[in-house]
């Protein structure tokens, strides 16, 4: 039987609804040996548009036509945008999709429960039976189905109480807990009076909210009744324990995956399946506490996660600490391999675009910042304690490795510095990106630290850049001044040591001022790079030469001969003569040459046989204007 793939697309990972629905998933894909690839993203987190795009970057790597099907759990983007994209591409690839509480897309399967109805109640209850008459709401994102159906059940339950709905007292949130925090600063900002309800889209903002007016001194249900929607293991524990709405998320991630499959099979099913929701009313509304979790149980969860977050924390800290002592992209990745050992995973991938090193300046136009590079590299692959890597892959290709067995649970995360693409990390048969709260910070010290490596390597770049600039003559491209005496100086020493000779040789050009006043300085420049040429081609391995002023260069060689002059000069002439002759220019390259040998003695210096050089040049130039002169009579 072929092992069929099935490609997950959601947002956020760090949040108790989407770990029941992934454990769902999870379970039925481990029964019947699918691969399960979770594309996943925290947008939203951080309040910043830039960081969301490079998020967001994710969800253009999948490339669905590699799967049997997809699950999307549409519900967990805040932004329709990026959900019609994703939805776009899903129905491009022609497979089947399950999508998750919204009948949005009626091309595909659909799981939902009746967040309408199962709200509506709540807040009747509310209403009719706590005789709360101002109500305060705290919204889901309103792009979001569930978020939407939610508001939309609480104005059709005040209007249907013939109660009054303030804009004021209506409050967007996106689903995260510090949206009740703000909620209820807004609240108190606005000057009115406070609400007898605050009905909350979720538990995670409900429970900030109970612990936002206890710090203003607001008992609840006593003041203020508040309610949630998720019954989450907190909202159970909290207390009050929190008035809410159970639904079984396990069994629709679960479901959703078995539709998939019994699409596969070719079976008929109806395009839609709801799952039935039920209130759960307790004391956050004043009704009577009618279950929370065993005391004991609960005491034991709260202490692994508790265990797991110190440890995790921990790991974390070595991570960083490790990360801020490289100077190298090899020495990061050894840092990062030394801590994956410990997150848990048979497999870890690290997948980063094949430029993800290259220079990045402001004003530089970005390539789409969605997209990945054609070719990736996976410099770090961690399977089951043994490392590798693989040069390169085609990122159409998502994995590094192809899966070769069934039941692997992949979490795909990206890597990106604000906007720009760094690639992105694959954690495989693993739980610690659906159980570890800080999933989320250990990306952002991962993208960070590739990003910190990036700028130093270009820093390094840079500074070695200027340092040849310092050192090397822009126009001829050998050493100018300051970089002769810094390899010179060393040469001179080591032969006073060893005794040894040493032989200075000061070049002069010969009608430099001739070749710029009749043929421009253009022509000027071109003489003297091919002087340079020449002066280069007469170095050997024990020389070094340099442009030393204007028209003026310098050659030094150690380990010399009494008669390396002599030799020296012939060759000049003989490489002058071969450049005239192959450029064939109106005018004759020429210059003078003076060489000084002797043996380095201690009271010697650098200086003074570059002078005794300088000297001798100056006596052979004159000999040749006085030559030139004779000719002319």
């Amino acid at each position: 039987m072929d092992i069929q793939n099935f490609a997950v697309i959601i947002s956020g990972l760090d949040e108790e609804y989407q770990f029941h629905i992934i454990s769902g998933i999870n379970q039925y894909a481990s029964e019947h040996r699918i691969n399960i690839s979770y594309f996943a993203a925290f947008g939203g987190m951080v309040d910043s548009k830039r960081f969301d795009i490079g998020e967001y970057s994710i969800y253009s790597l999948t490339d669905f036509t590699k799967f049997d099907g997809a699950l999307v759990i549409t519900n967990t983007f805040g932004d329709a945008k990026i959900r019609t994209r994703i939805m776009e591409r899903v129905r491009e690839a022609e497979i089947p999709a399950v999508v998750f509480e919204t009948k949005d897309y009626p091309d595909f399967h659909d799981i939902s429960i009746d967040n309408f109805s199962v709200m509506k109640s709540l807040v009747n209850h509310v209403i009719r039976e706590h005789g709360a008459s101002v109500l305060n709401f705290v919204s889901g994102p309103l792009a979001n189905p569930e978020g939407r159906a939610r508001y939309n059940a609480f104005l059709s339950a005040m209007r249907d109480n013939h109660l009054k709905i303030e804009e004021a007292r209506i409050y967007p949130g996106t689903f995260r807990s510090y949206d009740g925090i703000r909620a209820v600063e807004d609240f108190v900002a606005s000057g009115l009076p406070m609400p007898d309800a605050i009905i909350c889209s979720n538990d995670s903002m409900a429970l900030t909210v109970i612990s936002s007016l206890e710090k203003l001194g607001y008992r609840v249900p006593d003041d203020i009744i508040v309610t949630g929607f998720d019954n989450t293991l907190n909202a159970r524990n909290s207390f009050p324990a929190l008035t809410t709405v159970s639904r079984p998320l396990f069994d629709s991630g679960y479901q959703a995956a078995d539709i998939l499959c019994r699409i596969l099979r070719g079976e008929e099913l109806p395009t839609s399946t709801v799952l039935d929701a039920t209130p759960v009313f307790t004391q956050s509304c004043g009704c009577k506490a009618k279950h929370q979790d065993d005391l004991n149980d609960f005491a034991k969860i709260a202490y692994r996660r508790m265990e797991t977050t110190n440890t995790n924390i921990h790991l974390l800290n070595r991570l960083t600490a490790g990360l801020a002592e490289a100077e190298t992209a090899d020495e990061c990745f050894d840092v990062i391999e030394h801590v994956i050992r410990d997150l848990g995973c048979e497999k870890f991938s690290l997948c980063l675009t094949k430029d993800w090193e290259d220079a990045f300046q402001a004003g530089m136009p970005l390539p789409d910042p969605s997209a990945y590079s054609e070719r990736m590299t996976a410099p770090l692959i961690w399977d089951k304690g043994e490392r590798r890597s693989v040069a390169m892959f085609p990122s159409s290709s998502m994995y590094p490795e192809p899966l070769h067995t069934g039941g692997n649970i992949s979490y795909f995360l990206p890597l990106h510095f604000g906007e720009r693409c760094l690639g992105y990390y694959i954690i495989t048969n693993g739980d610690f990106p659906i159980t570890s709260l800080l999933c989320h910070t250990l990306t952002m010290n991962l993208s960070n630290s590739l990003e910190n490596i990036r700028k130093l390597l270009h820093i390094n770049k840079a500074m070695d850049e200027l340092n040849r600039l310092y050192i090397i003559d822009p126009l001829c491209n050998i050493y100018n001044r300051n970089g002769f005496f810094n390899i010179a100086d060393d040469m001179f020493r080591d032969s006073i040591e060893q005794h040894r000779r040493v032989m200075l040789s000061f070049i002069d050009m010969d009608g430099l001022k001739y070749i710029n006043d009749n043929y421009g300085h253009h022509e000027g420049d071109f003489a003297i790079q091919r002087l340079a040429g020449v002066i280069q081609d007469c170095c050997d391995k024990n020389s070094i030469c340099a442009r030393f002023g204007g028209d003026e260069f310098l050659i030094l060689s150690v380990n010399v001969e009494r008669n390396d002059d002599i030799v020296l000069a012939r060759k000049f002439a003989a490489e002058l003569q071969a450049i005239n002759d192959l450029i064939r220019k109106p005018y004759a390259i020429s210059a003078s040459l003076g060489s000084v040998v002797i043996a380095a003695e201690e009271d010697d210096s650098l200086y003074s046989i570059i002078k005794q050089a300088d000297e001798k040049m100056y006596e052979i130039k004159r000999k040749k204007k006085r030559a030139r002169k004779s000719e002319k009579i």
